[in-house]
């Protein structure tokens, strides 16, 4: 009887652009980082996200929302929402927060964010002036409207990230649209695993790589952040997978299986451990932002109010232990190597690179599942408020002990989002050691002459996160959709790109 032994991915050595390598990420996660960021989570002001999940998609008809009941997100009633981040719906952004004659309504409003209300009158209108500048500053993310009816608090905690079934064209376009036009690639450039690729025998993407490795640092770091989000989502999906369902009892857990399917070296043609490779890239990039951003937080105008003081003064002793593990880290990766060259094409390209990415924000409004498209969202919006962090290195050094800062500012929402992206990249890496104890135990099974367990559902193809891209997933999507064209346009996801 033939028995196939799953492999698993190898996933070792130092990282490319980087002099960091994978075992020390693995310990600094396991032992530092993973139990720590995971309380953090649970604690009310990281659980509660305010969100708009009804914007249209700004690129293409929408095929409208996916009637999967996985897909659905249960948005938390206005009793549950702590009293201190329900009081101040009007934020930053509103009327109010602009008007200096309305200070006491402001100062009310300072209290969703993390900023202390207790404010002197010269902070009070260095907050005012920070307001009117704050919509100039330059954002990787669009954000979301807090004001808008259609924006809603979510309880992250009981709407986890988890595979819903969503699939398919919709699923395969968003992903397809984000890599095609978006990353810096040429239309003449394929993509590993890429359906719509013409047959080009034993290449097996390496002229992919080939290209990728001729581009500028800051274009390659660009393609691994999208790649490593990509493989972060594949992976809770992978762990987080409905495996049965019981009289109307869900049963979610590992699906090894799925994660074959995903990473697997032979069944990818080794794109396996390059997408997880990706992964540790993007969980460095986001460690030094929070090892940079550690600053704004340890002032002690900065107040992550809920209106719980005493479990406000803990979440803020919490991260600020949070932020002394990840200063303590020896291998960080080293921003300063990008846009280093002649002053005005690294302007140009950062701008050129801010854009990129906030037009991949924009495409999340695409997604037809809502559970999808929150995390999708929130992810975005976490690794963008990173990329704020890491090019404000100088506005973070002059910030006021005592008094908000027109230079740099976080809102809440970014606040929130930037800390729980992080969580899920944490949880991956946790998440991808977990498979590797499964796979060895499912290899020592089959050694013995065992099957392969069947506690996992088959994977569908095309599900959301899986696409042909290079990031993850070597699943082709049922319905290929037409691939966009690259130009400027407001109607198609790109933004234009240079070679």
């Amino acid at each position: 009887m033939f028995v196939y032994i799953f492999s698993t991915p190898q996933v070792t050595g130092v990282l490319d652009d980087c002099l960091c390598d994978i075992d020390s990420i693995d310990n600094f996660n396991t032992f530092k980082i993973f139990p720590k960021i995971k309380k953090l989570q649970e604690r009310d002001y990281f659980r509660y996200y305010k969100v708009n999940l009804k914007r249209p998609c700004p690129f293409w008809a929408e095929d409208g929302h996916c009637s999967i009941k996985d897909c659905h997100v249960e948005p938390c009633p206005e009793s549950k929402i702590p009293v201190g981040i329900k009081a101040g719906s009007s934020n930053k952004y509103s009327k109010v927060a602009n008007s200096t004659k309305e200070l006491e309504d402001c100062e009310q409003a300072n209290k969703l964010g993390a900023i202390n209300s207790t404010l002197s009158n010269q902070s009070k209108e260095a907050f005012i002036d920070w307001a009117r500048y704050d919509d100039s500053q330059d954002h990787f993310c669009e954000l979301d409207d807090e004001r808008s009816p259609a924006a809603q608090y979510v309880d992250l905690l009981l709407n986890p990230e988890r595979y819903t079934g969503y699939k398919g064209s919709s699923a395969w376009r968003v992903w397809n649209s984000i890599y095609e036009e978006n990353c810096f690639k040429p239309r003449s450039v394929y993509r590993p695993l890429n359906p719509l690729a013409p047959s080009r025998g034993e290449d097996d993407g390496e002229s992919f790589y080939t290209w990728l490795e001729g581009l500028c640092l800051e274009k390659r770091v660009f393609y691994k952040l999208i790649s490593g989000l990509h493989a972060s989502i594949n992976l809770h999906l992978c762990a987080n997978y409905l495996l049965e369902e019981t009289w109307g009892k869900p049963s979610w857990g590992p699906n090894m299986k799925e994660f074959k399917r995903r990473f697997d070296p032979v069944e990818t043609k080794g794109e396996g451990p390059r997408r997880l490779k990706n992964l540790y890239f993007l969980y460095l990039i986001e460690l030094r932002a929070l090892s940079k951003v550690a600053p704004y937080f340890e002032r002690s105008i900065v107040d992550l109010y809920t209106g719980n003081v005493e479990e406000d003064a803990d979440t803020k002793t919490l991260l600020l232990n949070i932020f002394q593990d990840t200063r303590s880290f020896p291998m960080h990766f080293d921003e300063k190597s990008m846009f280093a060259g002649d002053k005005k094409g690294a302007k140009s390209l950062k701008e050129e690179f801010r854009l990129h990415f906030k037009n991949i924000s924009r495409i999340m409004d695409c997604v037809g599942c809502d559970k999808c498209r929150l995390w999708g969202k929130l992810q975005t919006q976490g690794l963008g408020t990173a990329l704020k962090i890491l090019f404000s290195e100088k506005e973070i050094q002059k910030l006021p002990e005592n008094s908000p800062s027109k230079g740099f500012q976080l809102t809440r929402q970014e606040i929130v989002a930037l800390l729980n992206a992080f969580g899920r990249l944490s949880t991956s890496i946790r998440e991808l050691q977990n498979f590797k104890v499964l796979l060895q135990h499912s290899r020592c099974h089959c050694e013995k002459g065992q099957l392969f367990p069947s506690t996992s559902a088959s994977p569908s193809a095309g599900s959301w996160g899986t696409a042909d891209s290079p990031a993850l997933g070597s699943l082709q999507p049922e319905v290929p959709a037409e691939p966009l064209a690259v130009h400027h346009s407001t109607q198609t996801a790109s933004v234009g790109s240079r070679k």
